[in-house]
């Protein structure tokens, strides 16, 4: 038989998909993301009666839960990182929060001031609306029409990664994001390509571990961890320097070196090289199995501690100034002499011959504001604002750094700027009720 003459078989009928159109919902305000900014952002509209919505695509507080490694602990200890209307059950005031307790206190913290969360619902797309006030917010469970839109979703929304090794070189490449464990890379040695809080945490993490570890160290500010006896945090707030409204000149994108790991410590590079992690400048270039670094490893750790000894010296002109009575502690400033891989410093290293087989990049974050399709941002997609009130009316931005101080982005510090953003909502919203007194027809 021919096969020509067997008929193919019928194809199945095509099933016509159906999408269901939802009704457009009316609400007053959406906020976006369900993180400690969203959350801080709810507790302050609630206060002043502005009917919203948290929408959050995944879950409260999912960067933490699954966008982080897994000894990763916060930055300062539970009696100050947290949001001023609840303390940490279960963590003692002195010690740091793992991530998951984190995540745990903010979805605590949102049932205690009744957010109305709404996971798994992504916000995909807004405009203003051409006919009548406001926005039409467009997501994967239907659209709304708000008055006013406030971006919660933080500045950790999407992995940077420098162009410099190739795809095919043979090595796995994480970014710090995707980084969970020591065992989770493949066997040998792992360079970290950054020296802010995550490389030099992942670092210390990884060569305890047992691996050898190359840190490659980039501009960074190093403050200590306790001094006299108080934690950093401590001295930020007395010193004022929380509520520092813009950063120093040439330190915008400077990495900040601190660690609550292991019971908070400080970041000292020279114990990290002491305990086997090999120093190398920043990463520069990759080719034919070497990777190059580049020169200036030397004034980049003195640069550092520079800046460490400057806190130092800022805390006691403020103790002498204050009569305080804290110890004092001259051995902070015996800083040792430099390591030789810091002295003699190399240059490149050959992928074979050290045994290289990964490389963590943790070299920070850029935003996404793909979705937002408004007057908000700039042709860089980064957003434009005053104290987090854009030049569209009706947008505003929170949890950003720097929004308007130096604590914009933390913890301890969100809830300020929700409140003022609300405060202005409020305002915003009296003036759009406003409806003039009929004149007296005489």
């Amino acid at each position: 038989m021919n096969p020509a003459d067997v008929a193919a078989p019928a194809a199945p009928p095509r099933v016509r998909e159906q999408r269901i159109a939802l009704p457009i919902r009316q609400i007053e305000a959406v906020v976006v993301g369900a993180g400690q900014a969203g959350i801080a952002m709810s507790e302050s509209l609630t206060a002043l009666g502005v009917p919203h919505v948290v929408l959050e695509r995944n879950r409260i507080a999912e960067r933490w839960r699954s966008e982080r490694w897994d000894s990763l602990v916060s930055n300062g200890p539970a009696w100050h990182d947290r949001l001023p209307g609840r303390r940490f059950s279960g963590v003692p005031g002195e010690t740091f929060a793992s991530k998951d307790q984190i995540a745990d206190y903010l979805e605590e913290y949102a049932e205690q001031v009744a957010a109305p969360v709404r996971c798994g619902v992504e916000v995909t797309e807004v405009r203003r609306r051409p006919d009548s006030p406001g926005f039409r917010v467009e997501t994967t469970d239907g659209d709304f029409d708000a008055r006013f839109v406030i971006a919660a979703t933080g500045p950790f929304q999407t992995p940077t990664c420098p162009d410099i090794v190739p795809a095919d070189s043979g090595l796995l490449q994480l970014h710090s994001r995707d980084y969970k464990n020591p065992g989770q890379l493949p066997d040998g040695n792992v360079l970290v390509v950054g020296s802010g809080s995550s490389g030099a945490q992942i670092a210390d993490e990884l060569q305890r571990a047992g691996r050898q570890v190359h840190l490659s160290v980039s501009a960074h500010t190093r403050p200590p961890r306790t001094y006299r006896g108080r934690d950093i945090v401590w001295w930020l707030g007395v010193l004022g320097l929380w509520d520092q409204q813009v950063p120093r000149a040439g330190a915008e994108h400077v990495t900040l070196a601190i660690s609550g790991a292991n019971g908070g410590s400080t970041i000292d590079f020279r114990r990290l090289a002491a305990s086997g992690i090999k120093l190398v400048g920043r990463t520069e270039s990759f080719d034919e199995g070497m990777l190059r670094f580049a020169p200036g490893l030397a004034e980049t750790i003195a640069a550092g501690d520079d800046n460490y000894l400057g806190v130092l010296d800022t805390a006691d002109a403020y103790v002498a100034r204050n009569g305080l009575d804290l110890p004092e502690e001259p051995q902070a400033r015996e800083l040792g002499p430099l390591p030789d891989c810091v002295t003699d410093p190399i240059r490149e290293v050959d992928l074979a011959d050290s045994g290289i087989t990964s490389v963590i990049w943790a070299t920070g974050f850029s935003v996404d504001y793909s979705w937002l399709k408004v007057a908000a941002v700039d042709d860089a997609g980064k957003p434009v604002h005053q104290r987090g009130i854009s030049p569209e009316p009706g947008i505003y931005f929170v949890g950003l750094p720097w929004l308007t101080r130096r604590s914009s982005s933390f913890l301890c510090g969100v809830s300020g700027d929700a409140r003022y953003l609300a405060e202005h909502i409020a305002v915003q919203r009296n003036y759009l009720a406003y409806q003039p007194a009929l004149a007296l027809i005489e």
